[in-house]
């Protein structure tokens, strides 16, 4: 079982847009109160405890003349957003602890009104599915979905967001067993690229669809439009929407790509091999707009989601491993080569080499001998404790 997210478009009306702005308002006021309240109350030493917090941002403010407005709406909004200001919080405390993997985090910062995304979440009691598929939200009412596949399971919340081109989604967690598929002996090692997406150990070429730069014209176009407009005008919104539009058609020609080439190496392979790349290095390089229209690390992520949900494996190999300098035929280590080099001959054994396709052989032949090696277990054990009446050094010998 995986707690996973099934996405669908919402089609509000009129006033239930309104309604629904409202509550994505309320939350995020909400939300700054809760920091405000933090970083208050960590200045004078106050120590205030999470439910002292909740209190005063939501029961307390809607008594006050300033905050009255937040009774308008769901008060489960309002309680998740303030949980969102503590798990901010919370993250980033870890983060500064070294407890929390990936990036290290900032200060939480407020959420502002022209925000991309506006989103509040509701709990199971907050919310209903009516037998004729509708989705009611209390305070909105119910709300038409288009459901473009069945939920798996009854969801345990639903996050409401609309996104910056103006459209409405409803994201609902649920649990999802896992589908295995059939046991297959092949295993494949892949190398991602830039000019070809990835080639596979088997010499299969995945050409990179470049969605950003096949759109670059279109999109740089609406955004001079942007320009021309006078701020705040309806005319400068409108034009805003089309510019978002743009980068929503590349997200989803990008995601659908991603999600269809993953489940096919699931299908197709029992064990998938490949390289843990420096991402966030490469996109600082002069290369940083084909590495982040190519979307490695989002692909890296599906595949190993549907791995995991079809009972794959995936094994990431070392990113120091010089798979473009060694030649898979007799081992060989010719050096660095540019990327200029698509072709070379090793002079061990005169065998020429395309330059992915051996790096992707290299990488599987990497994946194979450290599970080999590993056995399932680490392949470095860690220190155990001296036995009894074991030679030591003692103090001062050195």
């Amino acid at each position: 079982m995986a707690i996973v997210r099934y996405r669908y478009r919402l089609d509000p009306g009129p006033g239930q847009r309104q309604m629904l702005a409202r509550t994505f308002g309320c939350a995020r006021v909400v939300f700054n109160d809760a920091l405000r309240c933090r970083a208050d109350a960590h200045r004078v030493g106050e120590r205030l405890s999470d439910s002292a917090i909740q209190s005063r941002v939501t029961a307390q403010a809607k008594r006050t003349p300033e905050r009255a407005w937040l009774a308008e709406v769901s008060a489960t909004a309002l309680v998740q957003a303030c949980g969102d200001a503590r798990l901010a919080y919370a993250n980033w405390f870890a983060s500064l602890a070294g407890r929390r993997k990936g990036r290290r985090l900032g200060h939480p910062h407020p959420r502002r009104r022209k925000d991309r995304r506006q989103s509040f979440r509701l709990t199971r009691q907050s919310f209903a599915l009516r037998p004729n598929g509708r989705l009611s939200v209390p305070k909105v009412g119910d709300l038409r979905v288009r459901w473009s596949r069945p939920l798996p399971a009854p969801p345990s919340s639903v996050t409401v967001i609309r996104e910056a081109d103006g459209r409405t989604y409803a994201s609902f967690v649920v649990e999802r067993a896992d589908v295995p598929f059939a046991p297959v002996p092949t295993e494949v090692g892949i190398d991602l690229g830039l000019e070809r997406f990835c080639t596979t150990s088997a010499g299969t070429v995945v050409a990179n669809p470049r969605p950003l730069r096949k759109r670059a014209r279109t999109l740089a176009a609406a955004q001079r439009v942007v320009c021309r407009r006078h701020t705040g005008s309806r005319r400068r919104e409108r034009a805003r929407r089309r510019v978002a539009v743009c980068h929503r058609r590349v997200r989803e020609a990008r995601s659908d790509f991603h999600h269809k080439l993953a489940l096919d190496l699931c299908r197709e392979n029992q064990v998938v091999h490949v390289e843990d790349l420096a991402i966030v290095g490469l996109a600082r390089t002069r290369l940083a707009r084909s590495v982040h229209d190519v979307g490695w690390g989002a692909f890296l992520r599906i595949l190993e989601a549907k791995a995991h949900h079809h009972h794959r494996t995936v094994v990431r190999i070392g990113r120091f491993v010089p798979s473009s300098q060694l030649c898979s035929a007799c081992g060989r280590r010719d050096g660095p080569k540019p990327l200029s080099v698509r072709q070379w001959t090793c002079p061990g054994c005169g065998t020429t080499h395309d330059r992915d396709a051996n790096a992707a052989r290299n990488i599987l032949a990497a994946g194979q001998a450290e599970r080999q090696n590993a056995r399932g277990a680490d392949v470095r054990p860690g220190p155990r404790p001296a036995a009894r009446g074991e030679a030591r050094t003692r103090r001062g010998a050195a």
